[in-house]
């Protein structure tokens, strides 16, 4: 019985076998193809990530570290526009946008958010607050609150407030106390005190050793609304 068992597992493996032969002698063709457009395509990839995409991305990143040394040094809109726009020796943020996109790091939509910010041009703020995309969770979370102060210096106050809860979220840190505050301080402008007073009370029970003066001094906010 055993040899008999024996006999029929060495014959299905032969036959296998003997499948795949045929299968390859009669695939043969089709297959090196395959393996030749594989092979093109990669070397064709290692090509252009070296020999373009990559010159490319330091070329980009070289740029970025003059519009950012520009940016350091803006106290005012002059120096902001220079580090947005540029001086035709030196690109700006918008001129890296243009050309390399996120060549140039994540970061330069953020600069150009808060340079447009500063320049007032709040609603081109808010489209490169909105195309940041960095993975580090508080310069992320400070983009959406940037699109809060944008919000609120357009007389929309209801996306301000929703914009800094969504900031205040995302950043779960001594941070988020700073963007609550905001977020009150917009609830008390749009005449809903009792949000306000929510948000001034987070900040007290849930941040109370945030080193930030919107927590040191969150009693005075909500004593204000409590008098009333």
């Amino acid at each position: 019985m055993a040899k008999e068992i024996k006999k029929e597992n060495t014959e299905a493996v032969a036959d296998a076998v003997s499948k795949t032969e045929l299968f390859f002698t009669e695939n043969m063709k089709l297959l090196l193809t395959v393996l030749a457009v594989i092979l093109v395509a990669g070397a064709g990839f290692f090509c252009w990530h070296k020999f373009i995409n990559q010159p490319k991305i330091e070329e980009a990143q070289g740029q970025m570290a003059l519009a950012e040394a520009n940016f350091r040094n803006a106290a005012d809109s002059t120096g902001y526009a220079l580090a947005l726009y540029g001086d035709g020796n030196v690109l700006g943020f918008e001129q890296i946008i243009d050309e390399y996109g996120s060549k140039a790091g994540k970061s330069v939509y953020f600069y150009a958010g808060i340079c447009e910010y500063n320049l007032k041009n709040y609603e081109s703020a808010i489209r490169h607050f909105k195309a940041y995309k960095g993975k580090d969770e508080i310069l992320a979370a400070r983009a959406i609150a940037c699109i809060g102060d944008c919000q609120a210096d357009l007389g929309d106050l209801q996306g301000a407030i929703s914009s800094y809860e969504k900031a205040a979220a995302k950043a779960d840190n001594a941070f988020a106390a700073d963007y609550l505050l905001k977020a009150g301080i917009a609830a008390e402008a749009a005449g809903d005190k009792a949000k306000a007073l929510a948000f001034y009370k987070k900040i007290k029970d849930s941040y109370p050793m945030a080193e930030l003066p919107s927590a040191r001094e969150i009693d005075k906010y909500i004593s204000r609304i409590e008098a009333e």
